[in-house]
Order: C-alpha cells, then sequence, then structure tokens
C-alpha cells in the first residue's frame, strides 16, 4: 500500500473532540482512500504520575492551570519528525495562502493547548510555527485544530473529487465566492439570473467575476486591499 500523500498527528488532552469529526464526510473519505493519514495523542498516556498529571499552577502565582511541557516534549518525541504546530492565540491568523502551505507538506504534527496557556519552554523550543484562529478564545486548541485541518486536507491530491471546484471557491483568487443557485429557477418571486441560462460561457464567467468583486467590496473589503 502506498504511503498518505499527508500525515496528520494530534496531540490533546481531550481526544473525543477530534475522534468525531474527523470520521466524518470528506475528512474520512480522505482516510478511507489512503491520501491522508491522522493520528491523535492522548496527551495524559504521556504524564509521569499515576493520576495522569499534565497541568500545573504557574509559577508565581495567578488564575488558572499551565500545560506542562515534559508530557508535550515525550509525545512528540514519540512522533518523531513533522512540521510541528501549536494552536496558540499568539500565532498568525490561519488564511487560505497557509493552507495551502501547510497542505504540501508530507507530515503535520499539531499541538493543542488547553486550560490558562502552555509552559513557555514549548513554545520556545518545541514547535516550528504557531497558528491562531482569528481574535477571539475557544476553551482548547482542538476546535481550531479542526478547522485547520479540514482546510488542509480538502486541497491534498486525491481527496476532492473535482479539483477545479478548488480554484473557484472563496479566496482562492483573493475574492469571495459568486453567488450560486440551483433549482428552482423561480421560488417564492425571487428568479434566477437570465445570465447564468444563456448557454454563454463567456458571459456566465464575466457575471461570476463582477458579482465575487461586488460581494467581497460589500463584505470583505479587506482583501481588496490585499489586491493592489
Amino acid at each position: 500500500m502506498s504511503k498518505p500523500r499527508l500525515t496528520i498527528d494530534v496531540i490533546t488532552l481531550f481526544p473525543k473532540l477530534l475522534e468525531g469529526p474527523l470520521d466524518e464526510s470528506m475528512v474520512k473519505q480522505a482516510k478511507k482512500r489512503g491520501a491522508v493519514q491522522i493520528r491523535i495523542h492522548p496527551l495524559r498516556d504521556f504524564a509521569l504520575d499515576k493520576r495522569r498529571t499534565c497541568d500545573d499552577k504557574p509559577f508565581g502565582g495567578g488564575a488558572g492551570m499551565v500545560l506542562m511541557a515534559q508530557p508535550i516534549f515525550d509525545c512528540l518525541k514519540k512522533i518523531a519528525s513533522g512540521w510541528k504546530i501549536l494552536v496558540s492565540p499568539r500565532g498568525k491568523v490561519f488564511s487560505q495562502s497557509i493552507a495551502e502551505r501547510l497542505a504540501k507538506k508530507r507530515h503535520l504534527i499539531f499541538i493543542c493547548g488547553h486550560y490558562e496557556g502552555i509552559d513557555e519552554r514549548v513554545h520556545k523550543r518545541l514547535v516550528d510555527e504557531e497558528i491562531s484562529l482569528g481574535d477571539f478564545i475557544t476553551t482548547g486548541g482542538e476546535f481550531p485544530a479542526l478547522c485547520f485541518i479540514d482546510a488542509i486536507i480538502r486541497l491534498v491530491p486525491g481527496v476532492l473529487g473535482n479539483r477545479d471546484s478548488l480554484s473557484s471557491e472563496s479566496f482562492s483568487g483573493g475574492f469571495l465566492d459568486f453567488p450560486q443557485y440551483t433549482r428552482p429557477r423561480e421560488f417564492r418571486g425571487w428568479k434566477v439570473p437570465e445570465v447564468l441560462f444563456s448557454g454563454n460561457h463567456r458571459a456566465i464567467e464575466s457575471w461570476r467575476s463582477e458579482r465575487a468583486y461586488q460581494i467581497t467590496k460589500k463584505f470583505r473589503p479587506d482583501l481588496l486591499k490585499n489586491q493592489k
């Protein structure tokens, strides 16, 4: 059996948060086809005490608990080489361009934080990159990691049946996607634009490009600044 194009390891305190979503829809099919391999590593398996402790109080005082460096270090040692990504609010905000870059790698390792934070020595010594989902707080790194994994996997060759669909999606060309319609042709008096029935492919593409621009201008004008 050929090796998967992409192997993803996820280090987490709460593996059940990941198991369900990573065994559904496109991700499930990608694993079945052998295009992607995903392995979940419960962090508590690498604790040193009977209570399987992976966190402790912060030195210097303060609220909450901090994830220890030791379990993460030992887990990474078992996994061996791979591009190590810490899901972190201090990281770069995830984008389509980051997804495209990471999809070209052969092995990704996501480290999901939890509680008040992670021992700073993990940030400084153990990771290659830190990525954030945005300027807001989630309970842990598991939910952002799921978003990253989904966005990355769909770009891996052999995952999506129709590769052409990728080029017309939002962000792929720097704009949001154009409007999409399907049956019926008229619903409650709301009609589908006539140009889509014209059979004139050049006119349809022109209409779609213009509508994509207008939608981007209305909802995400910041993306247009990046086009300059």
